[in-house]
């Protein structure tokens, strides 16, 4: 089930956060350290009503924050195709049940959400050496863009095409 993340459920997205993290460091994807993403950056998500989450059997085994673009360091590059965009961030999938589809089922929410308000596109950014999600993204029809390098990450960007053009 897909739903919007509370209070109540910040601790456990905490301690998956942690073992995400723990999960990338020993496939040697250097994506995050262990203060980010944490508890206080969820909490900020879910102040702004902005992190979804994917919970099973009452469990949460994915989330993802869906914020408006207004991320400085994306201003930095040119390769962007849409200015009227939403921005991926903290996608997070508990290392037991990632390639099951969960983070596709998220996108999907992040597609629909995008469509349903209005916006041209949407806009991630992840480590060069996060090659898991490098190809998912390019398996979901985002394109690579240009390099960030105030951030030391790549820009992907999926266009949002209306269904009844």
């Amino acid at each position: 089930m897909i739903t919007y993340a509370t209070f109540d459920d910040l601790l456990e997205l905490d301690e998956l956060a942690e073992e995400v993290i723990t999960h990338m460091k020993e496939s040697k994807i250097p994506q995050w350290e262990l203060n980010y993403p944490r508890y206080e950056h969820f909490e900020q998500d879910v102040i702004k009503k902005a992190l979804i989450i994917y919970k099973e059997d009452e469990k949460i085994i994915g989330c993802m924050a869906i914020l408006p673009e207004n991320d400085p360091p994306y201003h930095t590059i040119s390769s962007w195709q849409k200015d009227y965009s939403i921005v991926i961030h903290r996608v997070l999938v508990d290392p037991s049940v990632q390639k099951k589809g969960i983070a596709k089922q998220l996108l999907n929410f992040a597609k629909q959400y995008g469509k349903l308000h209005g916006f041209e596109s949407i806009k991630i950014d992840t480590h060069l050496e996060n090659y898991k999600m490098r190809r998912f993204l390019q398996k979901n029809d985002f394109i690579e863009g240009d390099y960030i390098e105030v951030m030391d990450r790549i820009a992907y960007e999926c266009i949002l095409e209306d269904e009844h053009e």
